[in-house]
């Protein structure tokens, strides 16, 4: 103190110095214990609540490993349940060799049955399309047969039978000219005779028919030298009429 006495005024001994320094000091250093009680409060709380959180978020966890575990388990036991139902269920009876040789002979029978039926109409059905063929083919024949032969001694029989096989407009337009023709056929006394050299069917459907016929004529008149034979040839329509076929037209082509 006798040295502080003794210093000049404005200057401050080492000690004094260090005295007013600590004393300084020490409102600082409670400063900061008083502002760091709150922090650590305040961290403490919080970490109160990460390891609130963390439990919860592991009994959640734990939880839905337990749903999980208990779901599989339930699944094992009715597999297990299903295996045994099927393990205690009877087998099925094996099906013998006789059974199956009578079911396979069953079912060969059954499709020969059904391919000879199959056969069988198409084949009813090819002979019924060559019948009326032949049936169309055959009229045509017949009527220009009756056409080209015609003899003045029986005139009127041959023009009937002309229009007993006709039909349509060729049957009326023959009919109106059956009367002159006889007339002119007697008057003359001409024979005429027919022969048949070829016929064919050009086209067919199922109730009419163009028949193609090549006919050769001998014709001979009273009092006339004899004639040379003529070819012809006749497109005869042929038509259905129920279960008949007649002629419905006639021309003659070159």
């Amino acid at each position: 103190m006798a040295d502080d006495a003794a210093a000049p005024d404005g200057e401050l001994t080492e000690s004094s110095a260090t005295e007013e320094k600590s004393d300084a000091a020490e409102p600082d250093s409670a400063a900061k214990e008083a502002g760091t009680a709150p922090d650590a409060e305040v961290a403490e709380d919080t970490a109160k609540k990460d390891d609130a959180a963390a439990l919860d978020e592991a009994d959640e966890a734990a939880k839905k490993d337990d749903d999980v575990a208990l779901d599989e388990a339930v699944a094992l036991d009715e597999a297990d349940a299903v295996a045994l139902d099927e393990a205690a269920a009877p087998p099925k009876p094996r099906m013998s060799h006789v059974r199956l040789a009578l079911i396979a002979g069953l079912v060969l029978v059954l499709a020969l049955g059904g391919l000879t039926g199959w056969l069988g109409y198409n084949a009813y059905n090819a002979y019924q399309a060559e019948k009326e063929r032949q049936l169309f083919l055959q009229v045509g024949r017949q009527g220009a047969l009756n056409l080209t032969t015609i003899d003045w001694e029986h005139a009127e029989a041959d023009v009937q039978r002309v229009l007993d096989s006709a039909t349509g407009t060729f049957y009326d337009d023959f009919q109106n000219r059956a009367a002159p023709f006889v007339e002119v056929v007697k008057q003359a006394q001409s024979k005429s005779v027919g022969t048949i050299a070829e016929a064919g069917l050009e086209s067919a459907s199922s109730d009419e028919a163009q028949v193609l016929v090549a006919v050769t004529v001998n014709t001979s008149n009273a009092g006339a030298p004899q004639q040379e034979p003529r070819a012809w040839r006749m497109r005869l329509t042929v038509t259905k009429a129920g279960d008949e076929a007649k002629v419905s037209n006639v021309e003659f082509v070159p």
